[in-house]
């Protein structure tokens, strides 16, 4: 039996400013492919290709040119190897994995898929002025949340350090776990001397203190560190089994981020977690702001596995335009309500002979 394929663009936009330490972002390009066969086309299996503008490995002028011969692979019954570029593979394994599960939108079935389990997962804080920070961060832990991350190193450290010093204050460790993203926003001159006055906050750990590709200052930085370091975009690119060992070996975090769109699709971030089992690091999955396609897919895959950690998988009210879906939040645990249906926009789908 030969699939057919096509994919479209959609562009996903915030309904808030939405902060990072790399700069605003109005909106987040993304794609979707589907996968059916030309017998029965109304049944079809459907990923996101969720590619990250300034972010992911394979983000320059022939993405779509990519994606466009991919599906004309497919549809050709050609070979076809999307192996470097992540955020297709992360697409293509989600809509073939839903196609062979009943194009149900069930890419890892599980209880969770079935309704009948939850995954916990963060409260996202993001930047913002100190008192919209604090109002964010109160409302979540507000709605029931234990674990709250906020994204650091984006505007002045002083001030950053007095909302954090403040949440600590009226949450203790005991009820409140608090996670840290600076995206890189540190510096071989500051990272370890800020870090040191963070730890006085009793932090969990802290997402990618320096840019990546410094392998010595990270390795660094873990070992002198008393917050435990999480590795993030420094998995970005790193694609053979054995560089993924010699990367952990010499840096030594105490644990990995897994994004599937990122670090080489689902197969690929399995293969983090095999590594990160051998050198005895933890890992948890956090989204890359995809929409509730990819969102899903990547909570029935977390839930798929033995996993106690929360997930940084909060994301899916980010959009005023998102794909409605079945996933829904109570407090802190990510649930599927089977009672709520998936709806798609009319796309107007590509397809390649």
């Amino acid at each position: 039996m030969m699939l057919k394929a096509s994919y479209v663009p959609y562009r996903l936009d915030f309904n808030f400013k939405a902060l990072t330490s790399r700069g605003a972002l109005p909106y987040k390009d993304t794609y979707f492919i589907k996968v059916w066969n030309p017998d029965n086309p109304d049944k079809f299996g459907i990923g996101e290709c969720a590619l990250f503008r300034g972010l992911s490995a394979e983000d320059n002028d022939d993405y779509e040119v990519a994606l466009r011969q991919l599906c004309r692979c497919i549809n050709n019954g050609a070979k076809y190897d999307v192996s470097d570029r992540s955020s297709i593979m992360f697409g293509l394994e989600t809509a073939i994995a839903d196609y062979q599960n009943g194009c149900v939108r069930t890419p890892f079935p599980s209880d969770f898929s079935k309704g009948n389990g939850c995954v916990t997962i963060n409260g996202l804080v993001w930047m913002g002025s100190v008192k919209e920070m604090a109002q964010r961060a109160e409302a979540k832990i507000e709605s029931g949340f234990r674990c709250v991350k906020f994204k650091v190193g984006g505007q002045d450290f002083e001030q950053e350090f007095k909302l954090l010093e403040r949440i600590r204050e009226n949450h203790p460790p005991k009820n409140l776990e608090i996670r840290l993203d600076a995206n890189g926003a540190f510096t071989k001159d500051n990272a370890l001397e800020r870090i040191k006055r963070l730890s006085q906050l009793v932090i969990h750990s802290i997402e990618q203190p320096v840019l990546p590709g410094q392998w010595d200052l990270m390795a660094h930085i873990c070992a002198e560190s008393p917050i435990p370091i999480a590795l993030d975009e420094e998995l970005i690119g790193c694609r053979p089994m054995t560089d993924k060992h010699n990367m952990l070996r010499h840096i030594r975090p105490a644990y990995l981020i897994l994004k599937p769109a990122l670090c080489g699709g689902f197969s690929g971030a399995d293969e983090w977690i095999e590594a990160a089992e051998c050198h005895n690091i933890g890992w948890w999955a956090t989204s890359a702001l995809e929409s509730n396609v990819g969102l899903n897919a990547i909570a029935q895959w977390v839930a798929a596995k033995t996993v106690t950690m929360p997930q940084g998988l909060g994301t899916g009210s980010l959009y005023n335009n998102n794909i409605a879906s079945p996933l829904c939040l109570d407090g802190e645990l990510l649930k599927i309500a089977i009672e709520n249906k998936w709806s798609f926009p009319e796309f107007k789908w590509i397809t390649t002979e």
